[in-house]
């Protein structure tokens, strides 16, 4: 049962679980009470959506992180089979978070009375939540986030000793308790309200869809559709990974699903198992950045400046793409250097059959999309769309019992017309149809099967929830730490100092924040952090807000992929046989064409579609296409010269101007555009003509 023993490290394990719990629950009574715990998680967390719950906010954030410690503590001990005493040990903590959660029910009036004066009840239960979430946060994703935390809390308690910028003026253990232990700016503060709310619904949907077929639809399609290719395996790792992250904001799932399919297929048709590794783990971490379903922080982002959800996914659009595209880019070109032949075409499954076949499972996604876009709330539209998932799961199990296609057709399209009559009836029919479906499925044949996949959705979704959650009440440590403080102002005046003399040093030595910041730890707490310090640095020097936010977003992303803790790459070591190291350093070389791009959006906002100049939209457009075609050749040459071959491998003079003409386009300057365009014109020449006189001999 324990997957964590043998060969992998503890490093390796701890990363493996640091965004989804990828074990099943044990076999075991324990287990099954797990099981159901997780359950009513679920079940709570819609009731609390679906307004037939209504609790303050406050409340929900608490009883919300009192559930994540009371499922994640023994389960996590139950899973790497520890000591029955130590089981018992994280039982009574994990029963002692969700008790916590329940004081700030019982005691939400009456706190919000002894708001700056907290007794000593208060007191004693603020530092427990503290203690309680550290060891969480530790046993589920190792030691490098709770470090962090712990040390921004020391700094609270301690910073006044110290000398010169950093010395702040001192303040009273109470204060520092109830500024992390209750309000709004701690652990209870955005992040964990974000998880409360959008995250959990939207973790949901996803492992609805997951159960639905959703991840084999990918799959054959994106075999179908380059399974054939140069480099075949590979870039099926790519696009389905790609299309995944749709559905799915988890990096480190999608490894662990996608992956084990991807993987040994490339590893099968000879790709070395670092290098397919990478591949993947590259392709999956792009997820969070994949609208319309994008990661955490993408709902975060939202929430912290104040914006549409819908805006944030515009911005991404072709910072996905292009992310995208570069990966597969130098998937492309690494396959054409080692020769890599893709799959035989006979034997790979027909994309226009598999989204024949299944189509339908689009359809949530498509009602997700257009609901966001026409102004609906996250919220809102992530209940809509997971009902309608749960629709076509039910409905289908149901639909195969009627004897002929006349009956099917008329109840598929009954059915359609009461989902979409919610527009003008409200969610009430919604909900009724629902629970009548629930019930048809009880007298069906199969019906049991399909409720048990439901019940097992609802229970893999809490499971997935854990780390993101954990993550996002801890670091709200640092974020209270920062508020308090008022260090963040500190650093930022720093970057602006530096900015004043180059915008582009400030942008690097953010990106190297971002890196150093994500050792470890997943995205969420990486963005978090660095968007709380860099963002409104960047931003007072000019940088656009969401432009700036998404910079520091993106290497986040990247961070995950980036010596020595690569926790996406630790995620596939096990799954590839290889050491997580070296798949990381076969990540930053597939990762590193876009790393061109966030630079180039500071400069250049229209690649997220934003207009800060009041461009009229005839000149906007233009402005797009533009910028669109200097990315393109920026990744494809900055590709060409670190794999170091097209057709043929390439020189150091060929490789040298490859990254001089990349380089001239990041910043926006006619001058620097027109001699990167003659650069890359004598760059095309000289690969051409010595392709030519190597096919002449």
């Amino acid at each position: 049962m324990n997957k964590f023993k043998g060969s992998k490290t503890a490093e390796e394990s701890s990363a493996v679980l640091s965004d989804a719990i990828i074990e099943d629950f044990p076999k075991s009574t324990e287990g099954r009470v797990l099981f159901y715990i997780a359950i009513l998680f679920s079940v709570f967390q819609l009731l609390i959506a679906a307004h037939i719950i209504d609790l303050s906010s406050q409340v929900v954030r608490a009883i919300h992180v009192g559930f994540l410690g009371l499922i994640g503590l023994p389960l996590i001990s139950a899973l790497k089979n520890y000591s029955l005493i130590s089981r018992t040990f994280f039982w009574i903590l994990g029963i002692l978070s969700f008790g916590i959660g329940l004081y700030q029910l019982i005691e939400y009036k009456d706190l919000i009375v002894r708001a700056g004066d907290p007794n000593t009840a208060d007191i004693i239960v603020g530092v427990l939540v503290l203690v309680v979430l550290f060891v969480a946060c530790w046993i589920l994703m190792g030691s490098s986030l709770p470090i962090m935390s712990g040390f921004f809390l020391l700094y609270c308690l301690f910073g006044n000793y110290l000398p010169g910028i950093f010395q702040h003026r001192g303040y009273d253990f109470k204060q520092i308790i109830e500024q992390m232990s209750y309000g709004t700016e701690g652990i209870y503060g955005v992040p964990i309200y974000v998880s409360s709310t959008y995250i959990y619904l939207f973790i949901l949907f996803g492992s609805f869809l997951e159960r639905a077929g959703m991840i084999k639809l990918f799959n054959d399609v994106s075999m179908g559709l380059v399974g054939h290719m140069t480099g075949g395996p590979a870039k099926v790792a790519v696009i389905s990974s790609g299309m995944m992250g749709t559905i799915s904001g988890s990096g480190i799932a999608n490894v662990v699903t996608v992956g084990q399919f991807t993987i040994p297929l490339m590893k099968k048709f000879g790709y070395r198992s670092a290098f397919a590794g990478g591949v993947e783990s590259t392709a999956s971490m792009g997820g969070q950045i994949m609208p319309p379903v994008m990661g955490a922080v993408a709902f975060i982002m939202a929430e912290t400046l104040g914006i549409q959800y819908y805006e944030v996914c515009i911005a991404a659009i072709f910072p996905a793409f292009f992310y995208y595209a570069s990966a597969f880019w130098m998937v492309h070109l690494e396959a054409s250097k080692n020769n890599l032949i893709g799959l035989p075409k006979d034997q790979l499954p027909s994309a226009y059959k598999a989204l024949k076949e299944k189509w339908y499972l689009v359809l949530p996604l498509a009602a997700l999309v257009y609901l966001l876009f026409a102004g609906y709330t996250p919220l809102y539209a992530g209940i809509i769309g997971l009902i309608l998932t749960t629709f076509l799961i039910l409905g289908a199990s149901i639909a195969l019992g009627f004897s002929s296609k006349t009956k099917r057709f008329i109840f598929w399209i009954a059915l359609g017309f009461i989902a979409s009559s919610f527009f003008k009836l409200g969610t009430t029919i919604i909900i009724v149809t629902l629970f009548l479906l629930l019930a048809w499925n009880f007298f069906v044949k199969g019906g049991k099967k399909t409720l048990i996949d439901c019940r097992d959705s609802l229970a893999d979704g809490a499971k997935t929830a854990l780390p993101v959650g954990l993550a996002c009440a801890i670091v709200g440590i640092i974020i209270g730490a920062l508020t308090l403080t008022g260090i963040a102002n500190t650093i930022g005046q720093l970057i602006i100092e530096i900015g004043k003399n180059s915008l582009m040093v400030s942008l690097f030595l953010t990106m190297i924040v971002c890196i150093i910041v994500g050792t470890g730890i997943p995205t969420i707490p990486t963005y978090i952090i660095t968007s709380a310090i860099a963002g409104p640095a960047l931003f007072k020097l000019g940088v656009p807000l969401l432009v700036s936010h998404m910079f520091v977003f993106y290497f986040g992303i990247l961070a995950d992929l980036t010596p020595p803790v690569a926790l996406a790459c630790m995620a596939a070591a096990p799954i590839a046989k290889e050491d997580g190291n070296k798949i990381a350093n076969e990540s930053m070389k597939i990762a590193a064409a876009g790393f061109v791009i966030p630079f180039m959006a500071v400069y250049a906002p229209e690649i997220m579609l934003q207009n800060p100049a009041g461009k009229s939209l005839d000149l906007f457009a233009l402005s797009v296409i533009y910028i669109f075609i200097k990315v393109s050749i920026a990744i494809i040459f900055w590709g060409m010269a670190v794999i170091g071959h097209y057709k043929v491998t390439l020189n150091w003079i060929e490789r040298v101007f490859g990254v001089i003409a990349a380089g001239l386009f990041i910043i926006s300057d006619p001058l620097l555009d027109k001699i990167g365009f003659v650069i890359t014109v004598i760059t095309i020449f000289l690969i051409w003509y010595r392709i030519k006189k190597l096919a002449s001999r």
